[in-house]
This record gives C-alpha cells, structure tokens and sequence, in this order.
C-alpha cells in the first residue's frame, strides 16, 4: 500500500511496540563487555571527528558495527537479529535505504511491512546500538537496480549518478524526502537519536571516470548536497578517495588494514565501511566460504593500525524476497555471515568475533590516548603497540604474516608462539587474551530436517496456454528490448511471430530437423513453436547474452514461435546503467531446405507478463480463476503448481526444498519468498541454493496457500518442507589456547586464579544437551559434524563430559589434566587437544 511519506510520519509516531529477549545464556550477558556501553534512549548526543577517531559528545569510541538490512528480513525477526548483533558485540548497526523499495512508483511512498525503516532503526537504539544510515540512494548492494526506481529509467535526458540535472533532481528529492523523515522522528543523534554517521552515493570511485568532469562534478555536488542537510553528525563515502572535505573517505574491502591508503586528510579517522564476510552468490556459483580467522585478524589488523571504526557486511545477510535480488544474485544473501539466512548463528564465526571485539575493547584505552609504535623483526613478524608515558597504560598486538609457518618471539623479556597468520592480543603488553587463529569460541553446523507435519502435499497443476499472433497480434517490426518492454512489473514477457513454410521448404530427409536459433542479451529464455515447448537457455552473471540453439518440429503452412524471454533482476552497477538492455536480438530458422530464414524483422507481437501473474493464482482467492487439475507425472513447461499445508512443529526456523524443480518463483499465502533456481547448476555439480526460506512470521497454523510458478517442465514430488537448526555444537581447544578472553578481568589486567582453557558449549532457543555424539581428549582431528579419533586419545572422555553436560543447556568442560589423566598420560609427547560434539533438542 502506497501513501506520502507525511502521512507515514504520522502513522510512526503513533507504533508502539516491545521487545522479544534473546534466548541466550545468562553468562554471556552478566559477562558482556558492552553492558555499560550502550547507547542511553532520548540522549542528546554531539558527534564530530578528528584524525584519531569519531567522538560522541567529546568521548572517543571504537565502533563495532554490522550490516543488517531491514528489507531482508521481516519485522518480527529484527528484535532477534539485533539482540544477537548486540551480544555478539556490536555497538553500530549499518543499513541502506533503498529507495526503489521506498518509492516504486514516482511520488507513491511505502515505509510499511519490512520496508518500515523508522521502526527499524528505534529498534536498534532500543538494543543499545548506533546506527550508520546509507542515504545512497544509489546503493548497488545486489538489490535489484541497485536500489533505483525503473521509473528513474524514463526520465527524458537523464543520466544516474552524473552532474545532470534530472537525476540531481530526483535524487535530491528523495534523499531530502528521508533526511527529513528522519529529523521528524528524531532519529538523529544531536536529536537523542541512534544515527551518528551518514552516507551518500556508495563506491564511486569506480565509475567515475566514466563520466569525466561531470563525475568529478557530481561528487563535489552529492558532497555539498549532504553537507547542507545540517544533520548533525559526519557524512561519509566509500571508496571515494577525493572525497570533499568534510565527508569523510572510507574503505571497503576484506583487508582494509593493509589495502586502505588512509582518509585523504590527516584530521579525519579511518573508517572500513564494508568487512566482507563471505561474497554474495549468483546462480551458477559453488559454495563460498571466508573463515572466521580470517575476518578476526582483518578487523584486530585494522584497529592495530589506529582504525576506529569496521562494520560487518554482511553481519546477517537475510533474504531477497520477491524479485528484489540484482541480476543473477540468488534469493539467499550472503549466508555465510556470522548470523545466517534464517538469522542462527553461524559458529564459529559468530563467536570468534564477538571474543576478537572483546579483546580489542580490552586495548581500547591505549589505543585512543596511547601513543603508538611500530616494531619489525623481519617481512613477516612485527610489533604494534599503544602505551602512554608515564603510566601503566599499554597494549600490543604481535603479528605473524606468514601463511605457513609459526614463529617463536621475544617481546620485552617473553617468549610468544604465534601461529601462521594470525595476530596477539595482549591489553597489558604481557598477557595474550586472544588469538586471531585460535577459536576458544564454539562451533556448530546446519541441519534441515523434513517436517513431519507439513509434507502431506497434494500437489494440483494449472499450466499456461502458449499464445501465438492471435493472442498476441503484431506490433512491432523487430523484437523489443526487454527491460523497456516490462518495465521491472514482471520477470516475463512473450514474444510472438508466424511465418509460412512451403513444402520446398522442409528437409527432405526425415531424420533432418530444421533448427530455432535465437541470441539474446539476457537473461533467460523459453521457446515453444507451434505450441511446442523446444528448449530453454540462459546467461550468467558474468555473460548475460546467450544462444538458444534448438531442433524443432515446423510444418507446411503457417508456423507460429513463441519466446517468452525473462529477466533474473536489474543490473545493480557499472556506470550508465539506464542504458543497459536484455532480451532477444536475433532469430533465425536453420537447415531448411531453401536455406536460412531471418525471422528478426518478420514482425513481432509482445505482451507483459503471463497470465497467472495477471489473475493473482498464487493467492487464495486468485486461485480460484482457474481450472487446476491433480499432478500425474512430469508436467509441461510453465506450469503453476498449488498444494496446502500445516506450519511445521515446534519454532525453528522454515525452508522448502525444491528438488526435482528447475526455475521459477515460490509464493506462501500470497507473499513471494523469491525466485528459484535449481537447474543451474555450478561447476560442483550442485544447485547454487536448494532450500528457500519461509519466514514464520507469514505462516498460519494451518491451511497454508503454497504456490510455485515452475518454467521448466518438472514434477514437484520432490518439494519438501524442512525445519532449520543450529542444533549440533562443538568444541575443539588445544593446550595452546589461552583461556576464554570472556573470563579477563579488565580492572585487575589478568585471568582471575584458577580459570583454564576449555570448552563452553551453549544450546540454543532455550534447549539442552540430549546427547554427547563425540569427545576426545588426546589428537582427535577433523571439524564439527565430522571429528575423527587420533591414536592417542583417553577412553573416559565421553563419560567424562556426559556428567558434566547431558541435560544441561550450557556446561564447561576445562581442559584440566586432573580431570582426564587420572591414570596417567600414555603419550606425554602428543600436544593434547579436546575435541566434543554434543546434540541439542527440546526437553
């Protein structure tokens, strides 16, 4: 539903709303270094920058900061989301605004649903966090047009992201529009709002040179656009070396403590905007993957080197729901953050990082009022430290570039092992607290389980009728482009011709088959002649034109091809994007007896859209138009296909599998939970995603309207409704650990007596440990869900760790020798490892 955003203002001030508590363990909480940090409701604060760091009301602060996007997510998931961002140890939460979500028709508003960014952000200040609020409104971020309007498209004369006066004026318009949205709802930290940072435009840096002195031009203007805003707090830019003072230049990249040449001005900070924590998937990709030691030691490299601020993107990537993903991009978003596509924590990356903020926090003293040097032992090992004259203010941070080797250090009098690639955290300049390459922090893996009341399917078919000329009569010379011709209404658009075959023309040899070649600019296709599905084709995100090259059965007579040619989402960068063009450029018939026939010119007919999306069939009551029949075997080529089903048991979350099925869009009660794509595959052999989230939130007890729009022809026997859980966890510590840097008292500067390394195992969603599934202390190798016995291990261990586990929804197991070599060590030499696997489940 559409209104201007006054009237949107005016419904805000009116929500009222509580807060749903994080069902984490009451340790983790009483222990959290953030407890006394947060940001105070209503309090008016003044945010101003020098060359060190941000300071809020003239106090310096490290920022943690992740992102996670209201439009990926559903309002009743975001008090979860951001109660877990905020015990993971963030104190910032990153967002876009995405102005095509925001205005999809020019002039109309939407902020309601999961587009409610006012809501969003009270949340965040509610759970204790800033926020950095990404204006834009060019955004890229893999969201379809990299979140500007179609309807931008059909501006006369514009050009986006350039000194031209119609996108300025747009683009003013709406960045206007929201900054003062944001001003009435006090959001605003000089207002006792969360925001303390701004964004306009986002990575410009790599197109601007396609536009010359008009991009040198713009950014001066978007600069001074924000700048006379009078927000209250720093504006910034990304990737934008020459940004014009006072915005402030920042980095993106997965290591801007090596990369980032520093702000261009000595008076201000050095920010990384985008920590990317795994890389975005399109269809087509295998598996990606950034490991948890890896994004620890970025961020402890960063803030060694005097960055004050790293945000997290993603820290939970969520959905694309509906055709809101970018081109290619799959309806999954960056699940490999440390909070996955269903919002569980992802261990140990989750952990790993909440234990790297709080050994940072621990330096924070020396870091900001310290004074810092630098000491190289040789090219792979130095030294940063932080210490103020005088006192006994001083933390270091010991480094080992090596990828390979471990190396043994001296620093002031101590010998230090460092493993390879990793960084030391000491807060004293003695104690090692923390190890960017050594996880003290659980581990988990995903399971998805077939629900056991939700798969009594009974699947019904409604397939489309294949139009020809008739249907669809002549309009047009040559085929049209496609993303003009939909208009970003619909993937879908059918293209039709008819041409006429004498007997001359037809092979005269039975086994030879005239052949439909069509290319097209992207991005996929379906080819039916005579009503006859013949084949499909499709690009890839790295080449999105293609070639359809199929035999086909044509007659003596008239002969009629029908296209219909789809998108898989807007391009979301580059420069010029409002040139860019999909759809079929060629189409010619081959082997003919009489030679080749150029059918591109014949005249072509074109209609948006197919005709289950135009009656709503995949609401209840759309689904009442048409004629659905019971599924019997494989079906043809665009079918919709229709079943209910009961919300599976318990509250994890839920997924349907869509094996067996090809290419499509998925609907539950009405709301489309995105596009799938199971039949391309990546070079693994597998699909880039199989499971699809439906939210709980868009769930009935019973009775829900499940609705699939398949291209391809399939059977949907294979689909199956899964739970998702985080529900077997681990542990792995070795003797090299140091313990838990949850366990460091700060005022004392040291682990109080008796606290040892060991394993701290916590189940989630309130459940307990039912059963211990592997425990080993000794040399067990391998990783969570897959450990393997060494030769060198103790055969109590499992009963050892069940008396201290089972039935419990947390329990720790030191790794105390008292404890499991009571009869002594049979391998004195084997450096001892505890490796444990336990399951969770419901009471």
């Amino acid at each position: 539903m559409s209104r201007n955003h006054t009237s949107v203002i005016q419904k805000l001030l009116s929500l009222k709303y509580g807060i749903l508590w994080l069902d984490l363990l009451k340790i983790w909480e009483n222990n959290f270094f953030f407890g006394r940090n947060g940001v105070a409701l209503a309090e008016y604060k003044n945010v101003t920058y020098d060359g060190k760091s941000l300071l809020i009301n003239g106090k310096r602060e490290l920022l943690y900061s992740g992102s996670i996007h209201y439009t990926r997510s559903t309002p009743e998931m975001w008090p979860d989301l951001l109660k877990k961002a905020r015990y993971g140890g963030l104190n910032v939460i990153q967002t876009y605004v995405f102005w095509n979500a925001h205005e999809p028709e020019k002039g109309k508003y939407n902020f309601e649903g999961n587009y409610d960014l006012v809501k969003f952000l009270k949340l965040v200040q509610e759970n204790g966090m800033y926020v950095n609020l990404r204006f834009g409104p060019f955004i890229q971020a893999e969201w379809n047009h990299g979140g500007l309007p179609y309807w931008l498209r059909e501006v006369p004369d514009i050009i986006f992201r350039s000194d031209n006066e119609p996108f300025k004026f747009y683009m003013k318009k709406f960045v206007t529009m929201v900054v003062d949205m944001m001003k009435a709802e006090k959001m605003f930290a000089n207002q006792g709002g969360p925001i303390i940072l701004a964004q306009i435009e986002n990575e410009y840096n790599h197109v601007q040179r396609a536009y010359r002195e008009r991009g040198d031009t713009y950014v001066q203007w978007a600069a001074n656009l924000a700048v006379s805003f009078d927000a209250g707090v720093p504006w910034i830019m990304c990737k934008q070396t020459d940004a014009p003072d006072p915005v402030i230049n920042a980095c993106n990249g997965r290591h801007c403590g090596d990369t980032f040449e520093g702000p261009n001005k000595p008076y201000k900070p050095a920010l990384w905007t985008e920590n990317w924590t795994a890389q975005f998937r399109v269809f087509g990709d295998p598996p990606s993957q950034r490991s948890a030691e890896d994004t620890a030691f970025s961020i402890v490299r960063f803030f060694s080197k005097s960055g004050s601020l790293v945000n997290y993107y993603m820290y939970h990537g969520g959905t694309n729901f509906g055709r809101t993903s970018a081109a290619f991009t799959t309806t999954r978003y960056y699940d490999e953050a440390p909070l996955d596509e269903y919002g569980l924590q992802r261990e140990p990356k989750w952990g790993h990082l909440r234990d790297a903020h709080k050994a940072v926090n621990l330096c924070k003293k020396a870091i900001l009022s310290g004074t810092p040097s630098v000491t190289r032992v040789d090219e792979e090992i130095e030294f940063r430290v932080f210490e103020k004259p005088g006192s006994d203010l001083c933390a270091a941070f010991l480094t080992n570039n090596h990828t390979i080797n471990e190396a043994t250090v001296n620093f002031r009098g101590q010998k230090y092992v460092l493993p390879p690639r990793s960084i030391s955290v000491l807060p004293d300049c003695k104690t090692v607290v923390f190890n960017t390459d050594r996880i003290a922090s659980q581990h988990n893996s995903r399971n998805f389980k077939r629900s056991q009341t939700a798969n009594n399917n009974k699947w019904e078919v409604f397939t489309e009728t294949i139009p020809t000329t008739k249907e669809v009569p002549v309009n047009q010379k040559v085929p049209q482009e496609l993303f003009n011709l939909l208009k970003d209404t619909t993937d879908y658009g059918w293209y039709t011709t008819s041409f006429v075959l004498s007997p001359e023309d037809l092979p005269r040899k039975e086994d030879a088959a005239p052949i439909l070649r069509v290319t097209s600019f992207g991005h996929s296709m379906l080819a039916f002649v005579n009503g006859e599905f013949v084949g499909n084709a499709h690009g890839t995100h790295e080449q999105q034109s293609f070639e359809l090259e199929r035999t086909a059965k044509f007659k003596v007579g008239i002969n009629h091809i029908t296209l219909l040619a789809a998108t898989v989402g807007l391009p979301d960068g580059g420069a010029y994007m409002e040139h860019r063009f999909a759809g079929p450029s060629s189409v010619t018939i081959l082997g003919l007896n009489t030679g080749t026939i150029d059918l591109t010119i014949n005249g072509w007919g074109h209609k948006v859209g197919i005709s289950g999306e135009e009656l709503g069939i995949f609401t209840e009551q759309g689904s009442k138009t048409v004629q659905w029949k019971q599924v019997n075997g494989p079906q043809p080529a665009l079918s919709w296909y229709k079943s209910k089903f009961d919300a599976p048991e318990g509250r994890d979350p839920v997924a349907i599998r869509m094996t067996g099925m090809g290419k499509g869009m998925i609907w539950i009660n009405g709301k489309s939970i995105g596009r799938h794509w199971m039949s391309f595959l990546s070079p693994a052999g597998e699909p880039t995603q199989s499971e699809y989230h439906i939210p709980r939130a868009w769930l009935k007890p019973e009775d829900n309207l499940i609705v699939v729009l398949e291209e391809e022809p399939a059977s949907p026997d294979g689909i199956e409704i899964v739970t998702v859980d985080r529900d077997t966890i681990c542990s792995f510590i070795t003797e090299n650990h140091s313990p838990n840097v949850r366990s460091f008292d700060s005022e004392k500067k040291q682990f109080p007596a008796g606290v040892m390394r060991g394993a701290l195992l916590n189940c989630p969603n309130y459940k307990k440990i039912t059963a211990v599934e592997f425990a080993s202390f000794g040399n067990p190798t391998g990783f969570c869900g897959d450990y393997q016995m060494g030769n060198c291990s103790v055969a109590a261990t499992k009963q050892i760790v069940e008396q201290r586990c089972l039935g419990k929804g947390s329990c720790n197991v030191p790794m105390d020798p008292a404890i499991f070599l009571k009869n002594g060590d049979a391998c004195p030499d084997v450096m001892k490892a505890l490796a444990i696997q336990v399951k969770c489940s419901l009471a």
